[in-house]
């Protein structure tokens, strides 16, 4: 599967709790992390997802929001992976921020520069990826 996506993560469905147009999808990542997926009930049949089928959790890096100092702050968005900051690849306007969570996963945000800044983003320095659950498209083999 070739896709433009930079964050592709294969895991496990956890968990599905449907709902009368959406449902709610857990997947499990290796090396512990979950991500919550919104798809709707079409694509629940669609894909035949169920508990334990093995599956693709696609995120662009654009969609990625990164915060630090967040340990007291709950927020909406259903995903947030703490971790630290493996690289960041400086852009003309834009930066490419790689997070490595806890269980090794890596995570591709795409932030400004002014961001990078600001949070003072660097190689070691704790942080948490923030994705929205609608941001997350959810793939099969084939």
């Amino acid at each position: 599967m070739k896709v433009s996506a930079r964050n592709v993560f294969k895991g496990t469905v956890k968990n599905l709790r449907d709902g009368a147009v959406n449902a709610e999808v857990v997947v499990a990542l290796p090396g512990g992390a979950e991500l919550v997926a919104i798809v709707t009930e079409g694509s629940v049949k669609s894909l035949g997802l169920a508990q334990g089928k093995e599956v693709y959790a696609l995120v662009k890096a654009p969609w990625v929001m990164l915060m630090t100092e967040g340990s007291d702050i709950r927020l909406s968005a259903r995903n947030c992976l703490p971790g630290k900051v493996k690289s960041v690849a400086d852009g003309a306007v834009n930066a490419e921020v790689v997070l490595t969570l806890d269980g090794g996963t890596e995570v591709v945000a795409v932030v400004t520069r002014d961001a990078v800044n600001e949070l003072g983003l660097a190689p070691g320095v704790s942080a948490t990826a923030v994705i929205k659950a609608s941001h997350v498209i959810l793939g099969v083999p084939a």
